[in-house]
């Protein structure tokens, strides 16, 4: 699709005046109050990312949103979820290309768990006295007297479609002052995020061209817990293991081979127990090799609002793990972590056997010290030091006959969309956005040097060889994946003012 001459041109002509435009919220606000409709309207399109005619409807609704603001408009092939690039080429005095990541999928949906009538038809709630939300007319959200803590109510409401549409109207409201942004913009918009991104990395390298760019910006993920406008520089990445031990040839009868046959789930948690002390510490060898800290990143860590006492308090724990001096250290570490346990059955279906097998599902969160293959090395030699015989799938009948212990270990999970990636504090396009920041809110933003979950960064920075940051515009508590998802009207507003600015800082 192309854009209408007159959207083109428009935008074209406000681009000479766009060095370092400042922007009040006042500036900001008639676009995105207008742009709730535009919102209401495409949370009402169901986006489940295993529902191919699903993404194919929000890629054509936002392709038409695209080109109605001067966008050049293209899908990219994709099987049958194509992705959307949107193009802006005005061509700034800056020269520089700017591109933008959302994702227009969303988590699949339980309709019964969510307190509407369905998580496709947005609705509107405030919180009444007793702390409960009660729904209230969307009509509303064009009054004079917009509540900023007022909530919309529905599937992808925050991840990630208000970040999308809140690009829209930062985009109408520089428009609207005559203000283009200060470089080349183009957006990608991912269909498959919540799938994990497994075709990311072809689709870029399939249109190298096309998203050649100078920086990436991520818009996804929640602000930090306190609510300030938060930018993060780096985002761990994610493998998977699956550690099998083998018993007895078949599950045994207790009471006449208990004392006789080891017990695979008992030899499983000793195995288990050796890779991780009391401290929670990975007691692997050479599992945190290569991570160490500078004067400049220890104070961004220490700089981070954290309330430890009540973030200890809402997960319910005495205390954290001692991994990291605190929550921000914490994150800069791989991680360990037992996903899953499986040997025999519990509860009504328990059956009083010695097991044959047991088998641990781990994952493992990496950071750009620590590649997977490198600790995929070191999970099987841990293994092998345990005394185990490591065996590529069930173990032969001559296997069994010589040795003792046998396991097995499967690595899966790894993609260049699931690789650890971090921008340096000190990388221009960090200054940049902080400029925009300061402009934006009159202070530096809460700087975060790498967060603990991973998201699809990885492919894009592998493919583009360009720095990204991740810049978070919802609010924490949006109960992103699960039921009810919501987003804050305030963060909306605040993320068409935070992105005006940003926008027309000379970058």
């Amino acid at each position: 699709m192309r854009p209408t001459s007159t959207a083109l041109a428009a935008f074209a002509l406000a681009a000479a005046a766009s060095a370092s435009w400042g922007f009040d919220a006042k500036d900001s606000r008639p676009a995105a109050q207008a742009s709730f409709k535009e919102w209401l309207e495409v949370l009402a399109l169901p986006n489940d990312a295993t529902e191919a005619a699903d993404i194919q409807k929000n890629a054509a609704w936002f392709a038409k949103a695209f080109e109605r603001r001067g966008f050049s408009v293209r899908q990219l092939a994709n099987g049958d979820k194509p992705m959307v690039l949107a193009t802006w080429d005005a061509a700034p005095a800056s020269g520089k290309t700017l591109l933008l990541y959302a994702h227009m999928d969303g988590q699949a949906v339980k309709p019964a768990e969510w307190a509407q009538k369905s998580p496709w038809q947005p609705v509107l709630k405030q919180k009444s006295g007793d702390n409960q939300w009660s729904e209230i007319a969307l009509d509303q959200l064009q009054s004079k007297d917009v509540n900023p803590d007022w909530r919309v109510f529905a599937r992808s409401s925050s991840d990630d479609k208000a970040p999308i549409v809140m690009l829209l109207a930062a985009l109408d409201a520089l428009r609207a002052k005559g203000v283009a942004p200060s470089a080349n913009l183009k957006v990608i918009l991912d269909s498959e995020e919540e799938k994990g991104s497994p075709t990311l990395g072809k689709v870029i390298d399939e249109n190298l061209a096309a998203l050649k760019a100078d920086a990436l910006l991520v818009l996804d993920g929640p602000m930090h817990a306190s609510n300030q406008p938060t930018l993060v520089f780096g985002n761990r990445g994610i493998a998977q293991a699956t550690v099998t031990v083998y018993g007895a040839r078949s599950d045994l009868h207790s009471g006449h081979y208990g004392n006789y046959a080891a017990n695979p789930a008992q030899s499983l948690a000793r195995l288990l127990a050796s890779m991780k002390g009391e401290d929670g510490r990975v007691t692997i060898a050479g599992y945190y090799d290569g991570i160490r800290f500078d004067e400049q990143a220890r104070a961004v860590m220490q700089a981070v609002p954290d309330d430890e006492a009540a973030l200890t308090k809402r997960l319910g724990i005495a205390a954290a793990e001692k991994v990291g001096a605190n929550y921000q250290e914490a994150m800069q570490y791989p991680s360990l972590n037992v996903r899953g346990l499986q040997s025999a059955e519990v509860g009504a279906k328990a059956r009083t056997v010695v097991p044959a097998v047991a088998v641990a599902e781990l994952d493992l969160r990496t950071v750009p010290e620590t590649p997977p293959e490198r600790l995929e090395q070191l999970l099987r030699t841990h293994i092998e030091k345990q005394g185990y015989h490591l065996v590529a799938g069930e173990p032969t009948e001559q296997d069994r006959a010589q040795y003792p212990k046998l396991a097995s270990l499967k690595m899966g999970g790894v993609s260049a969309s699931s690789m650890a990636v971090r921008t340096d504090l000190n990388a221009p396009v960090g200054e940049w956005l902080r400029r925009g920041m300061r402009k934006a809110w009159g202070s530096d933003p809460v700087q975060i040097r790498m967060m603990g979950g991973t998201v699809p960064t990885g492919a894009a920075v592998s493919a583009l060889k360009i720095p990204f940051v991740i810049v978070p515009l919802v609010n924490a508590d949006n109960n992103q994946h699960s039921n009810n998802e919501n987003m804050r009207i305030g963060n909306y507003f605040d993320g068409v003012h935070s992105l005006t600015n940003i926008l027309t800082e000379r970058f």
